[in-house]
């Protein structure tokens, strides 16, 4: 029988001799990296585009440049999630300077993005946008209860930002964003939205998706009672099963292959 990785071990049973699961690519050359970053950063504004995350102009999701550290991917200022293409996308450092493309980039976007980059270096990905669930939610100023098995995934794995000023204009806010996130895959801002890092854009759109839809679900449920807990060793076991890297980017797939078989135009 083929192996299962361990970090698929939870939800995968034995599989049949010769089947492997699919799993993050490997890359012969920088420009080949570079290239799949980019497709997979404009596949993951369709899918925000698919779900309706968009407000307006405000949301970003950026990939770290494969090489130049120091620099990243972003979508251009003012397009709509839903007609972003790779070739689209803007390159930018981490002082806003855009060092590819023709498009203005949302000030907001570098000021957060460049600080959590500069603080995690493991952060490939960010996401961030104003999403309906995401933005009440926030409004509460509290972290999310472990009253799901999705929820699970970020249980005691999340900050919350609670110092809301307006838009983000200035690089210090930036750094305290960064600073609320710390070593977690996400944060709450309060009064604004959900922000998510991930090892691959992959995984930071799936944490921002499932995080959108546990504040959907804790909104319900509070609104309907009160929600049961579940307790800390067990929320603790299922975030160990479904809160790691590959688990994050495994449960993206449905989402890619959709996205990539109804929205081929976005490789462009």
């Amino acid at each position: 029988m083929s192996t299962v990785p361990p970090a698929l071990a939870a939800a995968v049973g034995p599989l049949p001799e010769g089947v492997v699961l699919p799993l993050p690519p490997t890359f012969d050359s920088v420009e080949e990296e570079r290239r799949y970053r980019k497709e997979q950063l404009a596949a993951g504004f369709r899918i925000f585009g698919r779900f309706g995350f968009s407000e307006g102009v405000a949301g970003h999701i950026t990939v770290r440049d494969p090489g130049d550290p120091d620099a990243f991917w972003v979508n251009p200022f003012g397009m709509s999630f839903s007609q972003i293409k790779a070739s689209d996308l803007i390159l930018v450092d981490h002082e806003g300077t855009v060092l590819e493309g023709r498009r203005p980039v949302n000030r907001a976007a570098f000021v957060i993005h460049s600080k959590v980059h500069a603080a995690r270096p493991d952060a490939i990905a960010a996401a961030h946008s104003h999403s309906l669930h995401g933005k009440a939610f926030s409004s509460l100023g509290v972290p999310l209860a472990p009253i799901t098995q999705d929820a699970c995934a970020f249980f005691e794995d999340h900050g919350v930002y609670d110092d809301y000023r307006g838009v983000v204009n200035e690089s210090e806010e930036g750094e305290r964003v960064a600073k609320a996130l710390g070593e977690h895959k996400a944060v709450i801002l309060k009064n604004h939205g959900l922000l998510t890092v991930g090892h691959s854009v992959a995984e930071a759109v799936w944490w921002f998706v499932t995080m959108e839809r546990s504040c959907q679900a804790q909104l319900l449920a509070m609104a309907a009672g009160t929600p049961q807990l579940i307790d800390r060793e067990t929320a603790l076991l299922t975030r160990g099963q479904v809160g790691g890297h590959l688990a994050g980017w495994f449960q993206a797939r449905p989402l890619w292959d959709q996205i990539t078989a109804s929205d081929p135009d976005l490789f462009d």
